[in-house]
């Protein structure tokens, strides 16, 4: 066979890998996907198109035939299921599509806990869970995440403390956790100073009333100020004494009289000499 030959039966070669490979469905994808469609309830009937037929196979090389979904090389980058009123809750199955590198679910009505299994999205940048009613913890394995540009994560009804752990994340250039019922000191490493400016300034911890720490203003202890309390302690002290110190002298009068009824009682009994 001579050189030309060769290279075109390399190329057709090439040629049909390629097409096989389009033709292919990722099955982590796939697996994803279906899981992700299960956990979702969808009253408006926003996502139609994800029926079985495209389930199996969601990309068609770079073109998606799930709304929501955007396809690159045959594989799922880009999840955005935003403002849609889905219901349900995020399925931990969610972590199969490993080349996942945007996931927005924010504006929905989303409830149960952030999956820890997110750790497993190495790609992962952008993480928008806002406006949901998304309870439990903020996973601290959501630091495996090592491109974590942008965590949303606002109004919901998240609670516990800011995992520490998040402030390794040295890509992270935006961080939103307001409105939520967080508590604990806000990690050091999420508000240091860079120049006159905190890495994340009080806007990305506000709505938290159990939360705590700089960027934020101090605690006002509520509804009296610390030279009020301070008054009340001493006045409460005053009162105290006093009443302590008029107990006192009321006992002591009563038994000074008791004394002398004692006395007017024996002398009486005492004979005369």
């Amino acid at each position: 066979m001579d050189g030309v030959g060769g290279a075109a039966v390399v190329l057709v070669i090439v040629t049909v890998t390629m097409m096989m490979r389009s033709c292919v469905s990722d099955p982590n994808d796939e697996a994803c996907l279906r899981e992700v469609a299960k956990s979702l309830e969808d009253p408006n009937r926003s996502l139609q198109n994800w029926i079985e037929k495209n389930l199996a196979k969601p990309c068609n090389d770079s073109i998606s035939n799930l709304q929501g979904a955007t396809c690159n090389n045959g594989r799922i980058y880009r999840l955005s299921l935003n403002n849609l009123s889905l219901r349900g809750t995020i399925s931990p199955f969610i972590s199969n599509c490993t080349n996942l590198q945007s996931l927005d679910l924010s504006s929905n009505a989303l409830t149960g806990p952030i999956p820890p299994e997110l750790q497993s999205l190495v790609n992962l940048a952008v993480l928008n869970l806002s406006s949901n009613q998304l309870h439990g913890q903020i996973p601290p394995q959501l630091t495996m995440c090592a491109y974590l540009n942008i965590i949303d994560l606002h109004d919901n009804l998240l609670t516990g403390p800011i995992p520490q752990q998040l402030g390794i994340l040295v890509r992270l250039s935006t961080f939103d956790v307001s409105n939520n019922r967080l508590s604990g000191p806000i990690p050091a490493s999420l508000s240091n100073r860079t120049g006159n400016l905190p890495r994340f300034n009080a806007t990305s911890f506000l709505g938290n009333k159990d939360l705590y720490g700089y960027p934020l203003p101090p605690m006002k202890t509520k509804g009296l100020s610390v030279l009020a309390i301070v008054g009340i302690g001493l006045g409460s002290g005053l009162a105290s004494l006093v009443l302590s110190f008029t107990g006192v002298c009321i006992w002591l009068k009563v038994t000074e009289q008791k004394m002398g009824q004692d006395e007017g009682k024996i002398s009486q009994l005492m004979p005369d000499y």
